[in-house]
């Protein structure tokens, strides 16, 4: 059994992710809480267009978007998985929400991992139950 490990990696940009550690933590706290075991979770921030490709080639979706999540696990109740974020998309929808880069890369974080702990986001009652756990796990972070 290997040790739980999240790691960050970059495609296509040159942000920093900063406070590293104190995003893991609250990651692997945010997944105990909600069951899950963490085997292995690759954050991988990328640009627009790096993302955009991933949406084309594997989801046929050729549209823009901030987060994609690919669960890789093989065992229930257990995270093995890679979450793509285009760093352009989150820093843009920062700006139109007033909020703090830093703070919008984490709510697309947390929803990342969501889709991988079992939450759907589409249809109005599962986008709510989805923001309602972004928004509680959030508050852990602060």
């Amino acid at each position: 059994m290997s040790k739980a490990s999240i790691h960050f990696f970059t495609e296509d940009t040159s942000y920093r992710l900063k406070n590293k550690t104190q995003i893991k933590d609250w990651i692997r706290s945010a997944i105990a809480e909600e069951g899950y075991v963490l085997r292995e979770l690759n954050f991988i921030l990328c640009s627009d267009e790096y993302l955009l490709r991933i949406n084309q080639d594997y989801l046929q979706h050729d549209t823009y978007t901030d987060v994609i999540t690919f669960d890789n696990a093989e065992e229930l109740k257990t995270i093995v998985g890679d979450i793509f974020i285009s760093i352009e998309r989150v820093q843009e929808n920062a700006r139109a929400l007033k909020l703090p880069v830093a703070e919008e890369l984490c709510r697309v974080m947390i929803h990342g991992t969501l889709h991988l702990l079992g939450y759907k986001d589409k249809g109005k009652a599962a986008k709510a139950t989805m923001t309602t756990r972004e928004d509680h796990h959030l508050a852990k972070l602060s």
